[in-house]
C-alpha cells in the first residue's frame, strides 16, 4: 500500500508506524539546465521516477508498506549559483534540513527511510546526514542517486552516460517523456561530455574528480550531447529507474530494525 504523509491524521500515522513501513523522501534542485531544459528539472525527473516507482509497487503487488513525503525541492547547487535562476542551500543547510526531517519520521516511530535523490549536488549532504539519522535515530537510511544505478543497456553510449552530467541526453530524454512542453531545443548547442582527455584518471567526474563549477563545463552549463533524445527513450529510461527503485524500496522494507540510539544521542 501508498500512503503520503500530508493525508493522513495522527492516529492514522501512529497505526501505519506499527507496521513497520518505508519512507520515502524525492530530493530535487532548481538549477540551470542550459537553453534548453527548465529550472526544475532534477525536480521533475525525481517526482516523476517516485510517480513511476509507486506505480510498478502498487501493480506488482509487492507486499510492502510505502509513506511518500513531500519532496525535499531545493537541493546543494552552489555549483551552478552563477546562472539566473538557481536556487540553492548551503551545504550545512541543506544537511539540517534533511537531518530535521529524518528526526521527525523517526519521533513517529519509523525507522526506515529512502531517499530517490536526482540532483548529483545531494549525494554529499544525504552521506552525511544519513549517518547522523543513523547514529541519533537508530535509522536505516537508504540513499538511491538515480543515476548511480544499473543503467539500462543499450540505451546510450558509455561516456554520454558517465561523463553527460548534466543537460546531456539521459536527462533531456527523460524530461521529453515527463513535461515534453518545457523542453525546448529550437536553438540547442550540443556540447560535449565531460570526459578525462588522453586516457586520464581526472575530470569532472572522473575516477579522481575535481570540483567544478557549471561554467567550467561549458559556456551554458551542461555537459552532454542531447541531440539523440526522444520522447521513447524517455520512456524506457523512466520505467527502468523506477523498477531500480521500486527494488530499492523492497530490499529496504526486509531490512532488519536496528537497535537503540547510542548513548548520549538524542
Amino acid at each position: 500500500m501508498v500512503y503520503h504523509w500530508q493525508h493522513l491524521t495522527t492516529p492514522q500515522l501512529n497505526a501505519l508506524a506499527q507496521r513497520d513501513p518505508v519512507a520515502v523522501i524525492t530530493l530535487g534542485a532548481i538549477e540551470q539546465h542550459g537553453t534548453h531544459l527548465p529550472l526544475g528539472t532534477d525536480l521533475i525527473i525525481g517526482e516523476g521516477l517516485q510517480a513511476a516507482m509507486l506505480e510498478q509497487l502498487e501493480n506488482s503487488g509487492a507486499n510492502v508498506e510505502v509513506l511518500c513525503l513531500p519532496a525535499i525541492a531545493v537541493g546543494a547547487s552552489d555549483e551552478h549559483a552563477s546562472f539566473a535562476g538557481t536556487l540553492s542551500l548551503p551545504a550545512p543547510l541543506a544537511i539540517a534540513t534533511l537531518e530535521a526531517y529524518g528526526e521527525s519520521i523517526a519521533r513517529a516511530g519509523i525507522h526506515k527511510l529512502v531517499l530517490i535523490n536526482s540532483h548529483g549536488g545531494n549525494k554529499a549532504v544525504m552521506d552525511l546526514a544519513a549517518l547522523t539519522l543513523r547514529r541519533r535515530c537508530a535509522m536505516r537510511v537508504v540513499k538511491a542517486t538515480y543515476t548511480r544505478l544499473p543503467a539500462l543497456e543499450g540505451a546510450m553510449n558509455a561516456d554520454e552516460l558517465r561523463y553527460g552530467l548534466h543537460g546531456g541526453l539521459l536527462e533531456t530524454a527523460m524530461m521529453q517523456h515527463l513535461a515534453p512542453q518545457l523542453v525546448t531545443l529550437e536553438g540547442y548547442t550540443p556540447t560535449a561530455p565531460a570526459t578525462p582527455t588522453n586516457g586520464a584518471l581526472v575530470s569532472p567526474e572522473g575516477s579522481a574528480a575535481f570540483a567544478w563549477l557549471g561554467e567550467d563545463l561549458s559556456q551554458h552549463g551542461v555537459a552532454g550531447d542531447a541531440t539523440q533524445a526522444n520522447a521513447a527513450l524517455g520512456g524506457r529510461l523512466v520505467h527502468h529507474y523506477a523498477a531500480q527503485l521500486a527494488q530499492v524500496v523492497e530490499e529496504t522494507a526486509q531490512l532488519p530494525p536496528l537497535g537503540a540510539p547510542a548513548a548520549g544521542t538524542h
